[in-house]
């Protein structure tokens, strides 16, 4: 459903998709079949993942010193408070409980879009570390 909402929205975004954290923390230091990924400018994060999960891949990403300044927006099906307070606790740039229905997402990912698009300062492709 996410991919089908960004898919929509004004500006399409270049989305990559890793299947468990352990893939997605390769995908980000550019490890085995990933060597030639590109650096994303944001992450959107759920915090259910097989093998290793999102609080342990957010901390991870979020400790390392090449890693750290990309934006992770927590984008999950859980409201629970520990979720909450945690994924800040680990550094999440935002914590957005994702909604069920399509039009809805839809709707959230259009404002996560347009925020992170035309709101705010993402750091300039020079000041990034790899």
């Amino acid at each position: 459903m996410i991919r089908e909402a960004l898919e929509r929205a004004h500006r399409p975004p270049q989305l990559f998709v890793a299947g468990d954290g352990e893939e997605a923390l390769a995908f980000l230091r550019r490890k085995g079949d990933h060597a030639e990924s590109p650096r994303p400018d944001l992450i959107l994060m759920d915090l259910n993942m097989p093998r290793l999960g999102g609080r342990e891949t957010l901390a991870a990403i979020k400790d390392d010193e090449h890693l750290r300044a990309i934006p992770i927006v927590i984008l999950t099906t859980s409201d629970a408070e520990s979720d909450v307070v945690a994924s800040y606790q680990h550094h999440a740039s935002a914590f957005v409980t994702k909604p069920i229905d399509l039009d809805a997402l839809e709707a959230v990912m259009d404002q996560i879009d347009r925020f992170y698009t035309t709101v705010s300062a993402l750091l300039p492709p020079e000041r990034r570390t790899d």
